[in-house]
């Protein structure tokens, strides 16, 4: 396989989940344990990092930076199967140098458990919806104006960071990779699993939907998230 697309979304998603950490740690700082205005530069700042990390490494490798947009990619044809598993450990190994990034950054150990709880059924109805809505925006933009679907993940990135309750992780190698960084922007890792469960079932649910109302062709799903070249499988 062509490793040029594996090492895009190795770097991608640090780079994402460096954006997420990093935010959350100068906010909670800054903002001396206001919550709500920390919340808000993070959501910013991690829409802001998201649309010039979709636009640069979408040409390569479709700027996934998240295994349920590669699982659901995968399954509608877009995605070569061979790539998946690949696609996905440098998803998460990507997650996790990121956090060790970000953390170290600013001063703190590179890795440490969180213990921010985000239990409930609440919680994971939330995870549901923001990974049913994230799926739901990508599938309906490549249908009609796959140019503008950066712009579109990122504005509904920064949108359910508010209306949802767990602030729309939406992404399991993103929830893998906070919940190992004990700061506002974390999760307790006993919460992890049931978070990964719900995003996975929301990104199949949106999927299946899209994928009735409106059929997509390989070629369309390539688009997923940007155009970029078919994975080579050698």
């Amino acid at each position: 396989m062509n490793l040029r697309p594996v090492v895009a979304e190795f770097v991608g998603t640090a780079f994402l989940l460096a954006a997420v950490v990093g935010s959350g740690i100068m906010a909670e700082r800054l903002f001396g344990g206001n919550a709500g205005f920390a919340l808000l530069a993070n959501a910013v700042a991690t829409g802001g990092a998201l649309v010039a990390l979709i636009l640069a490494f979408g040409p390569v490798s479709g700027a996934h930076f998240n295994p349920a947009v590669t699982l659901a990619d995968a399954w509608q044809g877009g995605l070569p199967w061979s790539a998946v598993i690949p696609y996905i450990a440098a998803q998460v190994a990507g997650g996790l140098a990121g956090t060790a990034l970000a953390d170290g950054m600013f001063g703190l150990p590179p890795f440490f458990a969180s213990h921010h709880a985000r239990a409930g059924l609440p919680m994971l109805v939330s995870e549901f919806v923001a990974t049913f809505g994230l799926l739901a925006v990508i599938w309906g933009c490549v249908r009609s104006r796959p140019t503008g679907t950066p712009f579109a993940v990122a504005a509904y990135i920064v949108g359910a960071y508010w209306f949802t309750p767990s602030t729309s992780f939406a992404n399991p190698a993103v929830t893998i990779a906070r919940s190992l960084t004990d700061t506002f922007a974390g999760i307790r890792p006993a919460d992890t699993p049931a978070f990964i469960a719900a995003q996975l079932a929301g990104a199949f649910a949106a999927t299946a939907l899209f994928a009735w109302l409106s059929p997509i062709s390989k070629a369309a799903a390539q688009a997923v998230v940007v155009p970029h070249p078919e994975v080579a499988v050698r």
